[in-house]
């Protein structure tokens, strides 16, 4: 579908009316804003991409056409040179069952590597620790300062290696549930990445009508903030990451199907994940960070599934997404 400047309807390809169901008769020449009232996530959407003049992606947004029912899209919406000021939307249709099974192997195949990581971190923990008190009596009977510079060495890589080792087992606490304002959690986020990385660029876009939600507070300030860190380290310290919260409609969590639920996408315009690690980010120990542990994703993942929720990721050159999706109180 492409939109001239007024945002009028001012070409639909056949795939277009067979997937919103009306003829592009009905659609051309009429407004955007009238045909699809129904449907603020695309306007949004629309606004965003004239606004900001760069490609805007929508994983899952409901789309009602002239008061049909609504349907689950994907859409990219990009402003485009030639005709001037005008817009094309891409739209594919979301198949559920796909997704819930596409989910759910992940989920499993995750949480397989997980078992297999605690079960390695377990065996390790005993030899390291008689490692690093074995180094603690050899420093005490060696003669010359220079010779316990090794000592120290074996000491700090031990303690290096006994947190990564925590840091694989301490997600698995009982989670403590209460009430949870999801905006308190997200500018607590702020502060902190700010703090660390002030040069790089953070626009919030909230939804502020979104209720509390009963969530641990602490497990979802540290999924998000590892994946906020994420973010910030991939663009090196240049770009601009948004805080995004939305009502997601039929969401899918835990294999159960949500009429409503709450998502936040933490975007990020660096520079993409790598293909070639892209469908195992979630995966321990998987980083396309040099000098990263490959931790943070995982941890993030264990600590939103405790508070019933899924997190999803859509990412090319530019454009990376994470979206946190958790229920929303019936």
């Amino acid at each position: 579908m492409v939109l001239d400047a007024l945002d009028r309807i001012e070409y639909v390809n056949p795939a277009t009316e067979t997937l919103l169901g009306i003829s592009g008769v009905l659609l051309i020449g009429s407004s955007a804003g009238q045909m699809f009232e129904q449907s603020p996530e695309l306007l949004g959407a629309i606004r965003t991409a004239r606004l900001q003049q760069e490609t805007v992606i929508e994983y899952e947004i409901d789309v009602a056409a002239n008061g049909h029912p609504p349907i689950r899209l994907g859409c990219s919406i990009s402003p485009q040179e030639i005709p001037a000021d005008s817009l094309l939307i891409e739209m594919r249709a979301v198949d559920p069952h796909l997704r819930i099974a596409r989910l759910e192997q992940a989920r499993m195949q995750q949480e397989a590597n997980r078992e297999l990581l605690r079960n390695l971190a377990h065996e390790i923990k005993n030899p390291l620790g008689g490692i690093r008190g074995a180094a603690q009596l050899l420093e005490h009977e060696l003669p010359r300062e220079s010779l316990r510079e090794y000592t120290q060495v074996i000491i700090k890589e031990s303690d290096r290696l006994q947190s990564l080792l925590e840091r694989l087992l301490t997600p698995h606490r009982t989670p403590r549930f209460g009430a949870v304002n999801i905006h308190e959690v997200l500018e607590r986020v702020r502060s902190l990445v700010l703090a660390e990385t002030p040069s790089v660029t953070l626009r919030r876009d909230y939804d502020i009508s979104l209720p509390e939600i009963r969530a641990d507070v602490e497990q979802l300030i540290q999924a998000t903030l590892n994946i906020a860190r994420n973010a910030f380290q991939a663009m090196h310290g240049q770009g601009t990451v948004i805080f995004k919260t939305r009502v997601a409609r039929q969401s899918t969590l835990e294999s159960r199907r949500h009429q409503l639920g709450m998502r936040i996408d933490i975007i990020d315009d660096g520079p993409g994940i790598p293909d070639e690690i892209r469908g195992q980010i979630f995966y321990p120990l998987v980083s396309g960070r040099e000098g990263g542990s490959g931790l943070g994703l995982a941890v993030a993942q264990t600590l939103v599934a405790q508070n019933h929720g899924t997190i999803d990721c859509e990412s090319h050159p530019g454009h990376t997404v994470f979206s946190i999706f958790l229920p929303l109180p019936s």
